[in-house]
């Protein structure tokens, strides 16, 4: 058994009416959670309509009953690390707990230059990122004032208040596949981790990975939910699907091999199986054409009732 969660990319011309749409649209067709990015613009030309990421999901979380939702991934980069803190504990409470934390160290060169942000290089980039990572979780976690002098931040008596109502606040995730740096970082602060694109097999080799570096923290491989986000080519029926694939210059088979998920009903079921076999417990499928309302009913109707 795995969950199906459904994953938009805002900054592809999101806008509230079509929030909203999928929004309702997902959890009465019975996926587990939805979540979206967190980007200004797109990596390259044209701007498209990008709703920005907290304001909607304050939205979600008091406009939906159900679903689990969260960012993917709200970056350190454009981010202060502790307003994402206020914001995701607030909209963690207003959802009664359904928020995951998604947090990343940021990577679109073009929006951070267009909207004046500091990338920084790789290695700053990541050092950034775990400044971050200490400070949002010990203001989630811990009740006791944060001084915290780092190189990008400095805090003086720091606290969070009101209390998240949840213990400890909503759950990290970090997303990434990297074994040197992601793979770290999620070891020491997440409970969840994210795979991004990648095949079955190595997602299972990541998860070995991961399981040796959380006993080295003194923690236990199931303190972390793995979980997977990944692109998606549904087609409700083979002529469907063909007419998909036509405009790609790889098939289905290298298409999987990449970590697509790819096919009719039937046999997206046969490679849900597969991430589930190899530890993926929820699945987040990349759902790019945001007026498909139909498509998604398809999906639901065709894979859910055989997988959850």
């Amino acid at each position: 058994m795995i969950e199906v969660a459904i994953m938009l990319e805002g900054q592809n011309g999101l806008t509230w009416e079509r929030w909203q749409r999928i929004a309702r649209a997902v959890e009465d067709l019975g996926f587990v959670g939805l979540y979206r990015s967190d980007h200004y613009t797109n990596a390259k030309p044209p701007d498209k309509e990008s709703l920005e990421l907290w304001v909607s999901l304050t939205w979600l979380a008091s406009h939906t009953n159900r679903i689990e939702f969260g960012p993917m991934v709200s970056p350190v980069s454009f981010r202060q690390p502790t307003k994402t803190a206020r914001m995701a504990s607030a909209v963690d409470d207003l959802s009664n707990g359904r928020l995951h934390l998604g947090l990343g160290a940021g990577w679109q060169e073009r929006e951070h230059h267009n909207y004046s942000w500091d990338l920084l290089d790789v290695n700053g980039r990541f050092a950034r990122f775990e400044e971050g990572l200490k400070i949002i979780s010990h203001l989630l976690q811990n009740e006791e004032p944060l001084d915290f002098a780092g190189d990008y931040y400095q805090l003086h008596e720091a606290v969070l208040l009101p209390r998240p109502q949840r213990p400890g606040g909503p759950p990290i995730l970090i997303g990434g596949n990297g074994p040197k740096r992601t793979l770290p970082l999620v070891a020491q602060y997440a409970e969840e981790w994210n795979g991004v694109y990648i095949p079955p097999q190595a997602f299972a080799e990541r998860c070995t990975t991961l399981d040796e570096m959380l006993v080295a923290n003194g923690r236990q491989p199931g303190d972390v939910h793995r979980s997977l986000m990944t692109g998606l080519i549904f087609g409700k029926d083979q002529a469907t699907l063909e007419a998909k694939l036509a405009p790609r210059t790889l098939s289905a088979d290298e298409l999987r091999e990449r970590g697509l998920v790819v096919g009719t009903g039937n046999e997206l079921v046969e490679q849900l199986a597969a991430f589930a076999d190899a530890g993926v417990q929820r699945i987040m499928l990349q759902w790019l054409d945001l007026d498909d309302m139909d498509g998604l009913e398809n999906l639901a109707t065709a894979v859910l009732p055989q997988v959850q």
